[in-house]
């Protein structure tokens, strides 16, 4: 078990790693549709989102192939965000959902039921009694919406999910697997991104968060994955105040 635990967390560390470094130096369409300005009006790229994606969600997906669709849909949406809704000052659900009911349809609406369906597709998959399906969909949407959250600052977003995701490592079975997987994509991008070199962007955010949601739904019964669907809608409720206080501290 100690092997397989390893060689995930090895995969989806090589694979974000060798990613970033392939799109880096082709930079497909140009480095300047790769290049975004961060919080503190530096030059950034975008090279570690996909990379951390397709990371994440190969390590995940060889482990159970639900797992490794969830985590590429939240990427997939998540690059969509990235690339249509640039510029978009719109944040959090409300305001998303108020335009839908205006008939304008976001970007982020867009990502927001797309990464819903997925997690519910995946939870059905992933569990067998039908409220734990239910349940662990929440878990997986409401994961990755959870740590785009906190992407804000440099390092916060992949920080999270190593503390987070860590002690999954110890749960034993396909939980401590799918931890292992999401743990290297994100201790593989955490130094360019602390050192404002790279941006996790939408596109890495959320499936770094979906792949935690998957680990979380492999390593817990019932009444974990009631606490951890829980603390996931809590975050959601709260969502603009927990996003304003994270870019104010």
């Amino acid at each position: 078990m100690v092997f397989r635990v390893a060689t995930s967390f090895a995969l989806a560390a090589g694979l974000t790693r060798a990613g970033t470094a392939v799109l880096r130096a082709a930079a497909p369409g140009g480095a300047a549709r790769w290049e975004r300005k961060n919080h503190a009006g530096r030059t950034v790229g975008l090279y570690a989102g996909p990379a951390t994606a397709l990371g994440a969600a190969v390590a995940a997906g060889r482990v159970r192939p639900a797992a490794g669709f969830a985590v590429l849909a939240a990427g997939v949406c998540g690059a969509y965000d990235d690339v249509a809704g640039a510029g978009d000052r719109r944040r959090g659900f409300r305001a998303h959902l108020s335009a839908l009911r205006r008939g304008e349809v976001t970007s982020g609406a867009v990502k927001l039921f797309g990464i819903s369906a997925a997690g519910l597709v995946a939870g059905a998959l992933l569990k067998e009694r039908p409220f734990d399906k239910v349940l662990a969909g929440i878990v997986i949407a409401g994961a990755a919406h959870a740590v785009n959250l906190v992407d804000v600052r440099p390092g916060r977003a992949a920080g999270a999910v190593l503390a987070l995701g860590a002690p999954g490592l110890l749960r034993g079975g396909s939980g401590a697997r799918l931890a292992a997987g999401v743990t290297g994509a994100a201790a593989a991008v955490l130094p360019d991104d602390v050192e404002e070199r790279v941006m996790l962007g939408d596109t890495g955010a959320h499936a770094l968060g979906a792949a935690l949601g998957t680990a979380a739904v492999a390593c817990n019964g019932r009444a974990g994955l009631a606490a951890h669907a829980a603390a996931v809608v809590a975050a959601a409720v709260y969502g603009d105040r927990l996003s304003e206080w994270a870019r104010s501290a």
